[in-house]
């Protein structure tokens, strides 16, 4: 024999979904019942309910609702009417899919985005060259004489090879003011 605690099983209850449809069936509200009436209905009626009785329930709920036994419509469960129309989702509804006749090969979907352009395509001309003969674009620059600057300076040399003049705005020039006496 097992020694230890032993546990008092509650009286048996019935299982949670024939519960949740008969207070369904004893509100009787005209949009169906929120799950916080489901709840007080089964713990008036019921005593000893376990411990998780919320979650219990939420399980219940969401799979009753989930196997269609359920609607679930503006925070409301109802039982579902055989006779009505299913009700539409948001957005706009998906089209139906047609069987593709016998023998019919799909071809692969295609990728998203531009292709690549291909470099040895024969029927576009080259890139560097265009019908005048020239390339594209702006003419580099050439460089230049130094145009009086001193040879002396090595920073003179850096700016005076590339272009002729150094790079950047000239400095500003102050004008030389000459002390009168009066």
């Amino acid at each position: 024999m097992a020694t230890g605690v032993f546990i008092n099983k509650p009286p048996s209850l019935p299982p949670y979904p024939e519960m949740i449809l008969e207070a369904i069936e004893a509100l009787n509200e005209d949009n169906g019942s929120n799950k916080s009436s489901i709840s007080k209905y089964i713990e008036s009626t019921y005593g000893g309910l376990p411990q998780g009785h919320k979650v219990l329930l939420n399980v219940h709920l969401a799979k009753m609702r989930d196997s269609g036994v359920l609607v679930f419509w503006k925070n409301n469960y109802t039982k579902r009417d055989p006779k009505a129309p299913p009700r539409r989702g948001r957005g706009r509804p998906p089209k139906p899919k047609e069987p593709l006749p016998p023998g019919t090969v799909l071809s692969p979907p295609r990728p998203k985005g531009r292709p690549p352009k291909d470099p040895n395509d024969p029927g576009k001309p080259p890139k560097a060259l265009t019908e005048s003969g020239r390339p594209r674009g702006r003419p580099r620059k050439m460089t230049r004489p130094t145009g009086g600057l001193s040879e002396a300076s090595p920073a003179s040399k850096v700016k005076a090879s590339t272009s002729g003049r150094p790079r950047g705005r000239p400095p500003k020039v102050k004008p030389v003011f000459t002390e009168i006496s009066a």
